[in-house]
């Protein structure tokens, strides 16, 4: 192949690339020295910047071109009346760019950002980045960065521009994970198990709570879900908690960004279970993934809480204090979506058994999906979703109280990289209309040897309320002539993550003895 053909291919090849992709490669070329952690609230604040901003600017000169019968483009009640943050005249992004080549944008940026928070105290005290005239951050690259950024949907109608940049903030979030790695799963759960969770819910109307809700991706998810749907967004409100400050940050931003009501989206540091925001909601709809196995949850200070009404979850693990959580919060139809480690189908310990018995008992679980390894980035342990409803005798569907949907969805995704694996829209529609045909009225359900089987709660408390879709799917069809080598590979994979999951246990272990030692 000549040179000019090569040439005439990398650029064809780049023009293919959606514009996300290459925003990215363009703007982490511009990180050099700087960490990914620190990098994206550079980034998503610019993006988020340039959203208030082209949003504002088009009501403006809607404004300006009615000033003869009475509009007043610099009123600040006719933004608040329209849903529009006010942008004061030094943070509006036409401003900024013009300054994007001079030594102190970092300093003009950072009094932007405070100046929008000024002008719009209720939605965004307290949450924008300030972080722009750091040394570590060249002026000539931020410079550069406010050019890239500026180009996004540069010239569209706010509606067209607001989805561009929504769009857009949403894949940097996932990408800025996936540098970041283990520690991005603490704000980001990937795309395709948010879609999956929400797929299988349906959030059409009513109430959505996320009780550790990360940067917030289950709601932006809902409300995709409801618009692609042909159903009316305004029928969905969201609730949400989170702990840590600077991932809701994000997840106020993202939300912003998507025209979303964040106002019942709280911060506090002691969390959900410790100082619980939303003390009085009924959700309809509860999407989560809360941390794994986590140890150190306060479980000592509420041994008499008034939500642990199938048993006393343990001091030493938060798994059953969650699932509590989300059942006591949830409205006499309501449904949820949980992500747990899979160790929780299994666990005895300090009484987590008795509590899983109490759950399958009282009908709350509906259905279990076995998920594939390397999904989540922030930890290595084998993880499955729960799904729950208050009333599985309801007239929307079916009857299911007496009987449990069992998916076993391990062979399922794909590898993006060495490290994490994604499942694809087929894996998605595959693992939904399965859960959509056994638990609708009317549906052509049968179970598949090796995926999925329904099974009655009699044949649970036969094998103990151990609730491993394994035990209930069985071989597939095809496994009859048993493949010895391929099944070893098999039982090796998942002993290695239990070994993992058992080696991180005992480190938390080590650790709140080195600091009872400390203490003492």
């Amino acid at each position: 192949m000549s040179k000019d053909k090569i040439i005439s291919k990398k650029v064809q090849l780049k023009q293919e690339e959606p514009l996300e992709k290459q925003l990215w490669k363009a703007a982490d070329k511009l990180r050099k020295n700087i960490d990914a952690a620190e990098y994206k609230h550079i980034v998503l604040g610019l993006i988020f910047l340039k959203y208030i901003s082209d949003a504002f600017e088009e009501l403006y000169a809607k404004l300006k071109a009615d000033e003869a019968t009475g509009a007043d483009p610099e009123d600040k009640d006719e933004y608040k009346a329209e849903n529009v943050f006010f942008v004061p005249q030094e943070a509006r992004w036409t401003y900024l760019q013009s300054k994007a080549k001079q030594p102190e944008i970092g300093k003009l940026v950072d009094e932007a950002m405070d100046a929008i928070e000024r002008e719009n105290p209720k939605e965004l005290r307290g949450v924008l980045p300030k972080v722009f005239a750091r040394q570590n951050l060249d002026p000539t690259s931020l410079g550069e960065l406010i050019d890239l950024v500026g180009n996004i949907a540069l010239g569209d109608a706010k509606a067209r521009s607001a989805d561009v940049l929504g769009h857009v903030f949403e894949y940097f979030l996932g990408e800025f994970a996936l540098a970041e790695g283990k520690k991005g799963g603490q704000f980001y759960t990937p795309r395709s198990v948010v879609e999956l969770l929400v797929e299988m819910l349906e959030p059409y109307k009513g109430r959505v709570f996320d009780p550790c809700c990360g940067s917030g991706g289950m709601f932006v998810q809902s409300l995709k879900f409801v618009d692609s749907h042909a159903g009316r967004v305004n029928d969905i409100s969201i609730y949400g908690q989170e702990s840590n400050q600077t991932t809701w940050r994000l997840a106020k931003m993202n939300l912003a960004i998507r025209g979303i009501d964040s106002s019942q989206v709280k911060w506090n540091n002691e969390g959900s279970f410790l100082n619980d925001a939303h003390k009085d909601l009924k959700a309809d709809y509860i999407i989560a993934n809360p941390p794994f196995n986590v140890s150190d949850w306060g479980g000592d200070l509420m041994r008499n809480d008034g939500r642990w009404q199938y048993g006393t979850p343990p001091t030493g693990n938060a798994n059953f204090a969650w699932m509590q959580h989300f059942i006591y919060h949830l409205a006499p139809s309501g449904q949820a979506g949980v992500v747990l480690a899979k160790g929780a189908l299994t666990s005895k310990t300090s009484g987590e058994g008795d509590i899983r018995k109490a759950l399958v008992d009282n009908g709350f679980i509906d259905c279990i999906v076995n998920l594939p390894a390397k999904l989540f980035l922030n930890t290595q342990i084998p993880a499955a979703l729960w799904f729950m409803s208050r009333n599985r005798k309801n007239g929307k569907f079916r009857d299911r109280s007496n009987e449990i949907l069992f998916i076993d969805a391990r062979n399922l995704g794909h590898l993006i990289n060495r490290r994490t694996r994604e499942l694809s829209q087929e894996d998605i529609d595959k693992i939904t209309s399965t859960y959509h045909n056994w638990r609708n009225l009317n549906g052509s359900y049968e179970d598949i040897a090796g995926f999925c089987a329904s099974a009655p709660i009699s044949k649970v408390k036969e094998l103990d309320y151990v609730l491993t879709p394994g035990r209930y799917v069985g071989l597939p069809d095809e496994e009859d002539d048993f493949n010895f080598a391929e099944r070893f590979t098999s039982l090796k994979a998942e002993l290695e993550a239990q070994l993992q999951e058992e080696a991180q246990l005992n480190e938390t272990i080590a650790a709140n003895l080195l600091k009872i030692k400390i203490n003492e």
